[in-house]
């Protein structure tokens, strides 16, 4: 099986999200869309430019929310002083409320890929026996 799925394979299915506001501050979040495969509550993997984090979907009246991302799952559950790698990532890509980004469906309701509209990307294949082993030593460091 291949090391990398590219964002355009058939198995990944691609949906536009929109960049909003996290409530009543200037931070921006991820409004999703209804078509994904998830619940609210919910943690699931977002990758980025690469890296993988943790973040907890967030139900909102208009659908799901995605608050923030973190470097740890126990970071997304309780983000307290944690690093926001959602915030800094749209910030870097230069989003702003209203503007798209495109969310890849990689593992439906566990597993998700933030990139541009029109960019192409490559994600780790996690189906694997790798996968399952890094899930699990994972599971055991407390990730």
């Amino acid at each position: 099986m291949a090391d990398r799925i590219p964002s355009d394979h058939a198995s990944v299915r691609t949906e536009r999200a929109e960049v909003a506001r996290s409530g009543g501050t200037s931070r921006p979040c991820l409004h999703l869309p209804g078509d994904l495969d998830l619940d609210a509550g919910a943690f699931v993997r977002l990758v980025m430019d690469g890296d993988e984090y943790h973040a907890e979907v967030r139900e909102h009246r208009s659908g799901f929310l995605l608050r923030g991302a973190y470097d740890l799952k126990s970071e997304a559950r309780d983000p307290g002083r944690a690093e926001n790698r959602l915030v800094e990532w749209l910030q870097a890509q230069n989003r702003e409320p209203g503007d798209p980004v495109e969310i890849d469906e990689i593992e439906a309701g566990e597993r998700y890929g933030l990139r541009l509209p029109g960019e192409r990307t490559f994600y780790r294949d996690a189906s694997g026996p790798g996968g399952s082993l890094q899930d699990i030593a994972s599971d055991l460091d407390g990730d």
